[in-house]
């Protein structure tokens, strides 16, 4: 299963929030109330998003941190590699160094087409496209007669 860390999951709710406040500087503190996040965990986000340069910081008063650029121009690739580093579903995806089958593996360029699709999917979702309310049905059926083919 492919899975992002818990921190990453912060990651978008947090950001989500502050684009909501576009224009706005947020604190720390007001984060965590309007998140429902524990501040030192939105603390160590906003850090770490700081230092991707997706967030900035100001010092001060009026202090508090702000988008460094527009939401359409945040993709959630950016967020997923601030918080986990390259995305790569093997190790072969960013090195062939950490891999003991390396020189025998003939699926490896394959791995590699992968891992482009789904990094272009993750660039193509914008932080934007993340705040936009989206109307989904309660549920919807699959025929079960589909499972079978």
């Amino acid at each position: 299963m492919l899975r992002l860390s818990k921190l990453t999951d912060y990651a978008t709710v947090i950001l989500s929030h502050i684009a909501k406040e576009s224009g706005q500087t947020n604190s720390a503190m007001g984060v965590a109330e309007a998140t429902g996040i524990a501040l030192p965990t939105v603390s160590k986000v906003l850090k770490i998003l700081v230092n991707a340069n997706v967030l900035v910081s100001t010092r001060g008063i009026k202090g508090g941190y702000a988008l460094a650029r527009s939401p359409e121009l945040i993709s959630v690739a950016d967020v997923i590699s601030a918080l986990e580093g390259p995305i790569a579903l093997t190790e072969c995806s960013i090195s062939h160094e950490g891999c003991g089958q390396a020189s025998g593996c003939g699926i490896s360029a394959n791995w590699g087409l992968i891992n482009q699709a789904i990094q272009h999917a993750l660039e193509v979702v914008t932080l934007a496209d993340m705040i936009k309310p989206i109307n989904m049905p309660q549920e919807f059926l699959i025929p079960v007669s589909s499972l079978y083919r």
